[in-house]
């Protein structure tokens, strides 16, 4: 059973979609960014589990979303090559809002105001589950890929910088 919260745009998304997934709630005292590390840490999970969603810019000004173990680095050169772009930048923060809906910390892969090329690192595939923000700071949701992809369109690849795992 789904505990009862405020629906962000990821959960409607979900729900309408009857896709199965467990709501988390980190019950911080107040909404604070927090490390993926500190999530696993406070939800009982494995770090390698927990991803977070990053949104960038190629060369192009076409945007895109990657979504990374939380631990890890994205790899903008893997990244770039993924998309079919010379290369790409993450957004700066300021611009994530108004181009996505969600906040730094609170960003969802699901639920975006429109939608972007979005690539998940291949290690998901290693995983029942994953963890991923539900649109709200200190909210996630643990999700298969294939629940995921009933929702979105992604694809997998080797994206996240291993130098820095």
């Amino acid at each position: 059973m789904k505990a009862k919260v405020n629906k962000t745009n990821a959960l409607r998304i979900l729900d309408a979609a009857k896709v199965k997934y467990e709501l988390m709630s980190l019950n911080l005292p107040e909404p604070v960014a927090v490390s993926a590390r500190q999530v696993a840490e406070i939800l009982g999970r494995r770090p390698e589990v927990v991803f977070k969603t990053l949104v960038t810019v190629g060369k192009s000004r076409e945007h895109y979303v990657f979504v990374v173990p939380g631990a890890a680095e994205l790899d903008l050169r893997k990244a770039a090559k993924a998309v079919g772009e010379k290369s790409i930048e993450l957004i700066h923060a300021k611009e994530l809002l108004p181009l996505t809906g969600y906040v730094h910390g609170g960003c969802s892969p699901v639920g975006m105001k429109k939608f972007f090329k979005t690539v998940i690192d291949a290690s998901a595939a290693n995983y029942e589950t994953i963890i991923v923000s539900a649109g709200r700071i200190g909210l996630h949701i643990e999700i298969s890929l294939e629940e995921l992809r009933k929702v979105i369109n992604f694809s997998l690849a080797d994206i996240r910088d291993i130098a820095n795992d």
